[in-house]
């Protein structure tokens, strides 16, 4: 895949005269997974909707495999980056496998229909994530876990390669956070999907990536290995607030736990 995933240099927001994003310098490779960190309202999901053109506007640039996003039509840039939103409870009138077959839009006609091709395309993917036994039942039927496959799947409907993820994992109980995220390195690892998530759990972080970027009202602080940023120093200079670290049995990155407020 030619060109580099995604790049920014000196990229600003604003929105009604508040800046949301300042200057930000980002480069992820091909093969990449970068967890984005910070407190709330750094700017992390509107960061990722900038890359995906849900949010326009700014000053700098942002390039998606060597190419402006400027340039890209939707459809285009849709066939190279799929997006999958933080979980929100809403509920959508569609079965797992028609929600997945949305996913194909970008190769089909504005009145055509999924062909076999597509329809192979999903039955496939639908295997590969997991979701196979859940494709005649409606969104609103399926816990938060198994809705967040069907979301992913959906997204790799896209063929895309940058998979962008806003808290893949938050509302989920344990075992579908374990499911999710390696889902996710699977994707990374195996398949060679460059990922860019959003989230606010940590230890999950540093868990699955291989870097992480850290931002802070807008600004990017940190940008490094996870176990660079797993000290209790540098926690605390991005969150303002007080963490205990705890050895893990055969890991140099220790579990994180917030302390007592400083």
């Amino acid at each position: 895949m030619a060109g580099v995933p995604v790049e920014l240099k000196g990229f600003s927001l604003s929105i009604e005269d508040k800046l949301i994003l300042a200057g930000i310098d980002l480069r992820v490779e091909q093969g990449e997974y970068v967890s984005i960190v910070g407190p709330n309202g750094a700017g992390k999901t509107t960061l990722l909707r900038c890359i995906n053109r849900i949010v326009t506007g700014g000053s700098g640039e942002i390039s998606v495999f060597g190419r402006p996003i400027t340039q890209y039509s939707q459809r285009e840039l849709a066939r190279r980056v799929s997006y999958v939103p933080q979980l929100d409870g809403r509920a959508l009138p569609f079965t797992a496998e028609q929600f997945v077959s949305l996913g194909r839009y970008p190769y089909l006609g504005p009145f055509s229909a999924p062909g076999e091709e597509d329809r192979r395309l999903v039955r496939e993917i639908m295997a590969g994530t997991g979701v196979t036994e859940l494709a005649d039942r409606r969104l609103d039927t399926l816990s938060g876990g198994e809705r967040q496959k069907v979301f992913i799947a959906a997204a790799l409907a896209q063929g895309a390669d940058l998979l962008l993820l806003d808290e893949p994992t938050s509302f989920l109980d344990y075992r579908h956070q374990v499911e999710v995220r390696r889902l996710l390195e699977r994707l990374n690892r195996t398949e060679g999907k460059t990922v860019l998530a959003v989230t606010h759990n940590l230890n999950d972080a540093v868990a699955s990536c291989h870097r992480v970027v850290a931002l802070k009202a807008g600004v990017k602080v940190f940008d490094g290995g996870p176990a660079e940023l797993v000290r209790r120093d540098k926690l605390e200079e991005i969150y303002d607030t007080t963490f205990i670290l705890i050895g893990q049995p055969g890991s140099d990155i220790p579990l994180v736990r917030p302390g007592e407020a400083g």
